[in-house]
């Protein structure tokens, strides 16, 4: 049996993909999650998941740094992203995650157990508009730059990285995390160092980098850029 963990805040929503998923695979297990946290604890849970469907936009989480958690503690998952987001250069960076597919909210039902089905026979999935963004993956600039720097980060200092972007002090991480203070703070310590800046603050303002709005400016730029 094929086992789907659907990670969706909104219930709609939670129902379509249920409906796309079984109209490609009728007698398929679903699981479900409506946070990151919640995400990778059904994911330690079990493996047998065999195909995760996440929406970048979930509680907690800012930009792609969902997305980055679930794919740093379980890269051999399969990961689809069907996101209200369309923009090249969020697909792009997406993909350079590692993620298996792309999928807009807007596509239909059909469409969406195609797009299952290609996943799950080992291909990698974009809406035909998005190919040429699936072979450019190895674009360069601050945002991929970025994903490969927090790529040396492990899962805890994700979680971490995620809570003081969210401006939580070490105590209050410390206590969120049930880890001692100092811990924290080698944690925060070994974060700086990875992503070479100096400061929390400077840490936040090199992950706005890859919080969606920017990463849409970016791909604005260059497409003007482009017609220049």
């Amino acid at each position: 049996m094929t086992t789907f963990l659907i990670v969706e805040d909104h219930p709609l929503f939670r129902e379509a993909l249920e409906n796309a998923i079984r109209s490609a695979t009728p007698e398929a297990e679903i699981l479900q999650a409506t946070s990151i946290d919640e995400a990778i604890e059904v994911l330690s849970s079990t493996d047998a998941v065999d195909l995760t469907l996440l929406d970048l936009s979930m509680p907690g989480t800012t930009g792609l740094s969902g997305l980055i958690r679930i794919r740093k503690a379980f890269p051999r998952n399969p990961v689809v992203v069907v996101s209200g987001h369309q923009d090249p250069q969020i697909v792009s960076s997406v993909l350079s995650l590692g993620a298996s597919g792309y999928v807009p909210k807007s596509t239909s039902k059909e469409e969406l157990a195609r797009s299952i089905e290609e996943v799950l026979r080992g291909s990698i999935y974009v809406p035909s508009t998005y190919r040429a963004v699936a072979y450019a993956r190895g674009a360069k600039g601050p945002a991929q730059e970025l994903l490969r720097r927090l790529h040396d980060l492990t899962p805890q200092q994700l979680r971490v990285l995620d809570m003081v972007r969210r401006g939580l002090q070490n105590k209050q991480i410390a206590y969120e995390l049930q880890i001692c203070e100092t811990t924290v703070k080698v944690h925060v310590s070994e974060i700086l160092r990875k992503l070479n800046v100096i400061s929390r603050t400077k840490a936040i303002i090199e992950m706005s980098k890859i919080d969606f709005a920017n990463l849409a400016s970016d791909s604005a730029a260059k497409r003007a850029q482009d017609r220049i």
